[in-house]
Parts: C-alpha cells; sequence; structure tokens
C-alpha cells in the first residue's frame, strides 16, 4: 500500500534533517542528490522545515553554476538546549549542547565522600545551572545523565543499590524537580560509553561488541547486532558480580566484593600494581587526585616504562609481546591481563562478540601493551577469535554517550511532523503538545 501524502512527508522530512544533522548544511540541490527526491518536492520541504524553524539559511554558495547564488541550508542549533551528566562516585561532569550536539559550555567538580547527602546535591544541581548559563541557555529541552547502577527498565530509575553513594538516586530526583519541563533520562554509564565507543569510538566499524569499563569499578556494556542489549532487569554486563578464582569470598546479591569487581576494579589494581612495587608519579597518589586517577596513573606509568625498556616489534593490530623477565612493570602488566582475562574470557565463551574493548580511565591508560597481553591470553583460553581493542575515548566515553543519547532524544521528538514541527517555542519549553510538567525520567536509548 502506497505512503499517503501526510506520511511521504513526514519521511521525506526526516531524511532531509538526518543528512543535515550527517553532512552539515546543504544546498537543495545536494539534498535532490543525496535524498533522489525531485526538485519539488525538495522545495517543498525546505519550505515546511524553514517554517517549522528547524532549518535556515546560513550562507551561499555558487555551485559551478549560471545565476544566482544557491543557498545553503542548515539546521537551527539553538532551537533547543541539551545537558549530558556523567555522574561519578568522586564527582560530576557536565556539558551543555545546541541541538546539533555542538558544546558549548561544560565542567566538573569533584565530591568527596565524607560529604553529606545534602551538601553533594546541592553542590552537584548548582554545576548543571552554572554550565547553563555559561553556555547562554535559557532552558534545556532533554538531559541525559550516566550513572553507575542498576537503571529499572519499567520506571528509568536509578535502583539503591549498595557501595554506591546515596545522593546520586537524591541527585536525579531534585534535577528533576529544578527541571520540570525538561526530559531527564537516565541510563548506565557503562551503556553509554558503549553507544559513544561504536559511533564515535573504537567500535565504529562493528555491530557487535563488548566494551569491559575498567573506572571506579567494573562494568560491561552488550551491543549485538547493532543494538545495546540491557537485558530483562537493565543488568546485563554487571560483570562485578561474576565469581572468579582468586578471591577470598563469593559476591552477594548487594556486594560485588569477592567477584570480578575485587580483581579489576581501581582499587584492585592499585594493590596489585604495590605487590610489584609499581607506584605512581609523584602528586598522582590516591589522596591528591582520587582512585580512579590513582590506578590510571600506575598503569600508565608501567606502560612508560615498559615502551623505555624496549619498543616491542609491530606485528599487527597490536604490538607482540615481549618476555617479561624481572621488569616490575611488565610483569604488573602480565598479572592485570590475567585478571582481566578472566572476567573477558567468560563473556566472550557466552556472547562470541568477536571484538572486546577495554574502556574506561584505567584501559585507556593501559593502551596497545594491556589490550595485547589481554587478547594473547584469550587466544589461549577460547577457541572463539577475539580481537581486543583499546578506547579511543577513554573515561570521556560516558560523557559523550550522554550527549548523544540526549541529541538523539531530542531531535526525534523535534523531527517528528505532528510533534517536532509542531514547535511554536524555540526553546523547547512547556506548550500545548509539550508532555505534562513533572517527573518524566526514562532510559535513554542509543
Amino acid at each position: 500500500m502506497p505512503a499517503s501524502p501526510s506520511t511521504a512527508r513526514a519521511i521525506n522530512d526526516r531524511l532531509a534533517l538526518r543528512l543535515l544533522q550527517q553532512e552539515g548544511p546543504l544546498t537543495a540541490g545536494r539534498l535532490k542528490q543525496l535524498t533522489g527526491l525531485s526538485r519539488p518536492t525538495v522545495a517543498d520541504l525546505v519550505e515546511r522545515l524553514t517554517a517549522a524553524g528547524l532549518i535556515a539559511v546560513v550562507g551561499e554558495t555558487g555551485e559551478q553554476r549560471r545565476g544566482p547564488n544557491a543557498k545553503v541550508y542548515g539546521i537551527v542549533a539553538d532551537r533547543a538546549h541539551l545537558a549530558a551528566l556523567d555522574v561519578r562516585t568522586e564527582g560530576v561532569s557536565v556539558a551543555v549542547a545546541d541541538l546539533v550536539g555542538g558544546v558549548l559550555a561544560e565542567a566538573s567538580v569533584p565530591i568527596g565522600g565524607d560529604m553529606g547527602t545534602g551538601p553533594a546535591v546541592e553542590q552537584a544541581v548548582t554545576l548543571v545551572e552554572r554550565v547553563v548559563k555559561d553556555a547562554g541557555a535559557d532552558r534545556l529541552h532533554t538531559v541525559g545523565i550516566g550513572a553507575p547502577g542498576l537503571i529499572d527498565p519499567s520506571s528509568g530509575e536509578l535502583r539503591d543499590s549498595t557501595g554506591l553513594p546515596e545522593w546520586h538516586r537524591r541527585f536525579v530526583a531534585t534535577l528533576q524537580e529544578r527541571l520540570p519541563h525538561t526530559r531527564v533520562r537516565v541510563e548506565n554509564e557503562t551503556n553509554l560509553a558503549a553507544v559513544a565507543e561504536q559511533r564515535d569510538g573504537a567500535a565504529r566499524d562493528r555491530d557487535t561488541f563488548v566494551l569491559l569499563w575498567l573506572g571506579h569499578g567494573t562494568g560491561a556494556a552488550v551491543v549485538l547486532d547493532g543494538a545495546l542489549r540491557r537485558g530483562a532487569s537493565g543488568g546485563t554486563g554487571e560483570i562485578g558480580f561474576l565469581p572468579v578464582p582468586g578471591t577470598a569470598a563469593l559476591p552477594t546479591s548487594t556486594d560485588c566484593e569477592g567477584g570480578f569487581h575485587s580483581l579489576a576494579s581501581s582499587a584492585a589494581v592499585l594493590d596489585l600494581a604495590a605487590e610489584y612495587g609499581v607506584a605512581a608519579a609523584a602528586g598522582q597518589e590516591v589522596p591528591a587526585v582520587g582512585v580512579v586517577r590513582a590506578a590510571a596513573g600506575v598503569v600508565r606509568e608501567a606502560v612508560g616504562r615498559v615502551r623505555s625498556a624496549a619498543l616491542p616489534r609491530q606485528t599487527g593490530p597490536l604490538p607482540e609481546v615481549p618476555p617479561s623477565g624481572s621488569d616490575p612493570a611488565a610483569r604488573f602488566l602480565d598479572a592485570l591481563a590475567d585478571r582481566l582475562a578472566v572476567g573477558v574470557a567468560s563473556v566472550v565463551a557466552i556472547l562470541d562478540p568477536g571484538c572486546v574493548v577495554l574502556g574506561g580511565e584505567v584501559g585507556k591508560a593501559g593502551g596497545v601493551e594491556l589490550a595485547a597481553r589481554v587478547q594473547d591470553r584469550i587466544a589461549r583460553m577460547t577457541p572463539l577469535p577475539t580481537e581486543v581493542r583499546v578506547t579511543t575515548l577513554g573515561g570521556g566515553a560516558v560523557l559523550r554517550g550522554a550527549l548523544l543519547s540526549a541529541r538523539d532524544r531530542a531531535q526525534e521528538e523535534l523531527f517528528t511532523p505532528g510533534e517536532g514541527l509542531r514547535l511554536g517555542r524555540p526553546d523547547g519549553g512547556q506548550g500545548p503538545s509539550s508532555p505534562p510538567p513533572g517527573r518524566s525520567v526514562g532510559v535513554g536509548r542509543p
């Protein structure tokens, strides 16, 4: 059955807007080439989108033809403003962007473990308000939040998890109260990092892969056939609870100590480094920079020593791993790779992803030296071919993923004829067809 005229117009409008997002400003002629639509159809959609305030003339080009210059159209970036938040155990990072994802302002604030819940929440909310002001945004259309822990798939809210600060859950609720007309979406931090790695990072050429997050704790995100998988209860990838050999006890339903977390968390990495006599550089100790940066620092220090000792022979995407000998730094990296391989091998045996990305601050610090060691061990432990890659985004992947998620959500609404094209308010605020005020928390999709 052929599409109705209104459906055809909606499809054409969304196609044009997606192209303008992906390609940047385009002329009507270029839109015609990329869409395959007729000139009159393109002229009509340009007129509709301009009238709706979604696109505007941003320049002109001669296009190597006679006659007047052709107008160049682009998405109206300030049609709505978005915010991305990376909520960690030790602090919060915030970025505010326009509708096309251009970052206008960003900042971070540390939040110590000795700070009470109320002051911590107020400090985090104040940071968001300050960054919004610095960006020159009057109102936020959508906020994407990445946070550790389990997200309830039915409500989209953070579950009350032992080991995570109470201020995390209070912060999300308080932020929604302060921004009653803003769409607030919460997603597990590792899932958002995987979104970023697939679209802008180490997994851009992969439809199926697993991201192993190595930060304050551990986590895994599973992408199969291009789709992020969350599981029945939203807990896919809670690899920190995986029972593993070499720990003193089994994890419990409320505590991942004794699981893979005990082998690969930042605290565990620091303890392992101390066993091998590898210390962080001066000024990079835990009291000065926090446990995550300290763990990344000792791994980076070990990698630097290994590189200085002998440049490895490059035989492919990853370097050949030389014998460790008596070098404490190399032996520390070997021991860390042994631990990581236990978790990776378990994931590979169940999912056969073909590719595992070592993410987070510690994964980034380990570089190809650590990735090569893990890949070498996986090749000996499983018959399933698995490439181990290094994150290209590091700890910044969560914030990037939150921004991509917020941008997608906002554009999905604003670019939908009958919904997005109904907008009469450039601030994206409450209107006759907008969702009612109040809580609007939900799980964000990549």
